[in-house]
């Protein structure tokens, strides 16, 4: 067990961090005067008190009492920035960010800002939007415009994975507006404007999302690096997809996917193909062909390297496919199979794309009931998050699956920001 102050130390920040105050952490097992002696180092913890303590804070024990090497976090930042590819320096990282005083705000932001890209990765966006918040405290602290922007960029892409949408826009916009304003480089005006355009675009706000890829593609895109007009690319097409524009979405993806060359950023190149597969999947009717080739590229990168996140993603998207080419029962294999995982990892969209598959699937498969209530539950979830075009993809799938010749009543209008019933194509995943 860490011996005091260190234990106090590290006991403190993972409250502070999880934004709780020593109330909420002592509820009926401890009063705040015990924990604010315990923070401060003056009064030692027992085993019973560590135990308590680690599931109030929702972390394993070893998270409270795990061996300190004595080293400040600026010599721990180091080791982990200079590790051997392969190397997980996180763990470390995240010991010493817990134990550290906080006297070098710098080490410290580029420390969660290493984290809360880990976390991001391995698809724990709650835990990265846990480091995020502390980023733009940070950020503020520093009032650095650049590392203000990043982390609200993040802070919005994170938050859109958490289908939390009226966090993401705020923060979109501020980066934005920060990144602007300050007269950044282009790529970090680049990456705050495809977080916007992301936003909008979940929001229903095609026309908006429109005149920003207008925007984009007139002033940033011609200044990008290959990898970030990649990105920008597919965010454009994701837009075009929207609006009913298959050509222009198919061909912003040719182009991005000619960006790069060869296969020297892996991750991209497979997430580029996904992304594809993604648009031609949900196009009307689908271009089975071009997901199935796209696909099957991703699958030999991601076969290799992939994190359980992408994995997933891969898996989720697999059924979409044997879906479209009239393989049900693979489609329900794989969609079961991913659902049911323990650490689900995907986005919120994702998600909700593959649970609106299992239940197109039990509609088809007779259990009509059973899949028009699911599919109509996710539809006011959607609605009530603000997230339209994801509504108006759960209602599409429910009318398309209706109209295949099952014998139910018609479902509810899909609404929409001017009030009518009628919304973008859908016939795949995002």
């Amino acid at each position: 067990m860490l011996d005091q102050p260190q234990f106090g130390r590290r006991l403190k920040r993972l409250r502070t961090a999880r934004g709780l105050s020593q109330a909420d952490v002592v509820g009926d097992g401890m009063s705040t005067g015990h924990l604010s002696r315990l923070e401060s180092g003056d009064r030692r913890p027992t085993e019973r008190v560590v135990a308590y303590l680690a599931q109030r804070l929702g972390v394993d024990v070893p998270v409270l009492t795990g061996p300190s090497d004595g080293r400040s976090l600026t010599e721990v930042l180091a080791a982990a920035a200079s590790a051997p590819s392969g190397t997980d320096g996180t763990p470390a990282l995240g010991r010493a960010v817990e134990e550290d005083p906080g006297e070098d705000p710098a080490a410290r932001w580029q420390a969660l800002w290493l984290l809360s890209s880990a976390a991001g990765r391995d698809g724990d966006h709650e835990l990265e939007r846990t480091r995020l918040l502390e980023l733009m405290a940070l950020s503020e602290q520093l009032e650095a415009p650049d590392l203000r922007t990043r982390s609200l960029a993040r802070y919005a892409r994170c938050t859109r994975a958490l289908g939390d949408l009226r966090a993401a826009e705020p923060a979109a916009r501020e980066a934005l507006s920060v990144a602007r304003t300050a007269g950044l480089c282009v790529p970090d005006t680049l990456a705050a404007l495809l977080e916007l355009i992301s936003v909008e675009t979940e929001l229903g706000r095609w026309e908006e999302a429109s005149r920003h890829v207008e925007e984009l593609e007139r002033d940033l895109l011609p200044r990008a690096p290959a990898a970030q007009a990649a990105e920008a690319l597919r965010t454009a097409a994701v837009v075009s997809s929207r609006r009913g524009d298959d050509a222009a979405a198919l061909a912003r993806l040719d182009t991005a996917l000619g960006l790069l060359k060869g296969r020297e950023d892996l991750s991209l190149w497979a997430r580029l193909r996904t992304a594809a597969a993604a648009a031609a999947l949900r196009m009307s009717p689908p271009r089975v062909a071009v997901a199935e080739t796209r696909l099957a590229e991703a699958a030999s990168v991601l076969g290799l390297i992939g994190t359980p996140a992408q994995l997933q993603e891969l898996r989720a998207l697999q059924a979409h496919l044997a879906f479209a080419q009239g393989r049900l029962e693979q489609a329900r294999a794989l969609s079961r199979a991913v659902l049911s995982e323990d650490d689900l990892c995907l986005p919120h969209g994702d998600r909700v794309r593959l649970s609106v598959l299992d239940g197109r699937l039990a509609i088809l498969a007779g259990r009509v009931e059973e899949g028009v209530t699911a599919l109509r539950r996710l539809a006011a979830q959607a609605t009530e998050a603000g997230n339209l075009d994801l509504a108006a993809y759960v209602w599409q799938a429910l009318a398309t699956t209706l109209a295949a010749g099952v014998d139910s009543p018609p479902p509810a209008p899909c609404p929409t920001r001017r009030g009518r019933t009628d919304g973008p194509r859908v016939a795949g995943p995002a």
